[in-house]
């Protein structure tokens, strides 16, 4: 969103690494950590990394008063409320939408036009009634989900904005159902991961109408082709993908930065009811922590 509104040159970094590679920043990078806690302990070693180059500091932090948000140069805060589950996801949706309302900032500071940005604040304004038709899906979802509890692997694949949602798709049914999921970018999938698929691996694709919809749909015939079970999360009204896939989760169409904040949710509530389905308490999953304290 960054790169492409505001033409900032923008790296995602995992916390834990981000250290360990001596990374090159200084005086004129801006470094943004993002924290629920605010006491995740790789991120604080990364942002204590980033103030020791003297680089700006900057959180997306959801706790008031967490060491993140005492220790950053400015910040803003999620005001999601207290996360009573484990894995997070009210959290998640706050931190896409803080992102878009920050490449909005950034983007009027520098190359984008009034007019992009008041239909940015225009969609941004209407999330909220196409978050309420997705939760309207509930029972098509849990249906969906006790056809597909009986498999233990899958595979979740996105392409641009929704390759990071494939990886919140996987690491949801991961930590809630106890279910192997691996997420790739779609483009990456014939370099390896293509080898697992059987008519007993299903495939769940993020392939809402956007600047790489063809591409996806070239992917989901390849799965296809191999006897591979597809589930498609895909804008409503889009008869070609209901041709294509097994199963089809509709989301509303919005724009295509603000996709990822519409297509997270069903893939949240796939994983919730399947885990629940199974018999797992979805709010403290084994193993799992709500603050990540050590590295």
């Amino acid at each position: 969103m960054i790169e492409e509104y505001a033409g900032l040159p923008t790296e995602v970094d995992v916390a834990s690494e981000f250290r360990y590679r001596q990374p090159i920043i200084g005086p004129k990078t801006g470094v943004l950590v993002i924290s629920q806690s605010g006491e995740t302990a790789d991120t604080l070693a990364a942002l204590r990394e980033a103030k020791r180059k003297g680089a700006l500091t900057l959180g997306i932090v959801n706790v008031i008063g967490s060491t993140v948000a005492r220790e950053v140069d400015a910040g803003i805060y999620n005001y999601a409320g207290p996360e009573i589950g484990v894995a997070t996801t009210k959290a998640f949706i706050s931190q896409l939408t803080v992102l878009a309302l920050l490449a909005l900032f950034f983007g009027r500071q520098r190359k984008m036009s009034p007019v992009t940005g008041q239909r940015i604040v225009k969609e941004l304004k209407n999330l909220p009634a196409l978050v309420r038709a997705i939760l309207k899906q509930n029972n098509e979802i849990k249906k969906l989900a006790r056809k597909y509890k009986k498999y233990s692997n899958f595979l979740y694949l996105g392409r641009k904005y929704n390759f990071p949602i494939a990886l919140e798709g996987a690491l949801k049914l991961k930590e809630i159902s106890y279910r192997h999921a691996e997420a790739y970018a779609a483009g990456e999938m014939k370099h390896g991961p293509i080898a697992l698929i059987d008519k007993n691996f299903p495939s769940l694709f993020i392939v809402p109408q956007d600047s790489v919809y063809e591409k996806m749909i070239s992917n989901i015939q390849e799965i296809k082709a191999r006897g591979g079970p597809v589930i498609a999360v895909a804008t409503r009204g889009d008869k070609k993908i209901g041709q294509m896939a097994d199963d089809v989760i509709y989301i509303p169409k919005t724009l295509e930065m603000l996709t990822p904040i519409i297509s997270a949710i069903p893939l949240q509530l796939f994983a919730y009811h399947i885990g629940t389905l199974s018999g797992c308490d979805v709010d403290k999953p084994r193993n799992l922590a709500k603050s990540v304290t050590v590295e």
